[in-house]
């Protein structure tokens, strides 16, 4: 995890860390959840959350963008967020429900219950977990997860430049 990108530090909730210190607990995080690709994880995480400084991972231990289900996902609660989606062309800005997680290893273990529950229903999920490489799982994954077009490129650039040597 090292780099240039690792020597970076930010202020995330009331300590410093660096960028390499934050791929390491969100992949430990990952990890403990039963990812398939923690180390990709780690990188959606990244960017998902601003490096987890958004205000919904700061308040609600959410790194993905998950949003909240009716009901609501068993044992969270629920944050209204403004958010910027890209839809039919254009990115706008909307309010959205999110869930709030009482910890980081409840945003891991919800999103893969999430891929896992959906792959049925969504063939970009069940490819997503069948992928051989992080590569295709991310490839995979972001056809469905996000609005963003520029989704897969975004989290595989933030892999190369903080995983890629290492490999």
């Amino acid at each position: 995890m090292g780099g240039p990108a690792g020597a970076a530090r930010f202020h995330l909730r009331g300590r410093w860390m660096t960028k390499a210190e934050f791929l390491a607990k969100t992949c430990a995080a990952a990890r403990a959840a039963g990812h398939v690709w923690p180390e990709y994880a780690a990188c959606e995480a990244a960017l998902e959350s601003a490096w987890g400084a958004s205000k919904l991972a700061v308040e609600g231990n959410n790194f993905f963008g998950q949003k909240q289900a009716h009901p609501p996902v068993a044992g969270t609660e629920t944050l209204e967020l403004d958010t910027r989606e890209f839809l039919h062309g254009a990115w706008v800005t909307v309010t959205a429900r999110w869930v709030k997680f009482a910890d980081w290893h409840g945003s891991f273990a919800e999103r893969m219950r999430v891929l896992r529950g959906l792959s049925a229903a969504y063939p970009h999920y069940a490819a997503a977990l069948a992928a051989k490489t992080g590569e295709e799982f991310v490839r995979e994954v972001s056809k469905s997860w996000s609005t963003d077009p520029a989704r897969a490129e975004k989290v595989l650039a933030v892999w190369r430049e903080n995983f890629a040597q290492a490999a």
